[in-house]
């Protein structure tokens, strides 16, 4: 799976965003897209190219996705992001787990 952190930090608070590609072959239908926000180690919302929109997990969280779900232009983006980010960089994890 690929992986990539970014950190952000304030006054000993950690809020970071990952987003991971989580595949069992090449295929576009076998790789699903994912983007979590973290704040302090806690999950707040996720983007999950399989759902399809943003999910929240906490107060907070479910108030963002509520949000970020009215903006079609960035639902649109993170739906692409599959193909787009996912697709072009499996094929190299792929083939060197092989």
């Amino acid at each position: 799976a690929l992986l990539f952190i970014t950190v952000y930090t304030a006054d000993g608070f950690l809020n970071y965003v990952e987003d991971h590609c989580v595949f069992n072959s090449t295929k576009l239908d076998d790789i699903e897209y994912i983007r979590s926000y973290y704040y302090n180690k806690l999950e707040y919302t996720r983007f999950s190219s399989s759902v399809g929109k943003y999910v929240g997990y906490t107060e907070y969280g479910v108030r963002n996705a509520e949000a970020w779900n009215k903006d079609t232009g960035n639902l649109a983006a993170m739906r692409a992001a599959k193909e787009t980010y996912c697709l072009n960089n499996v094929g190299n994890d792929h083939e060197a787990a092989l």
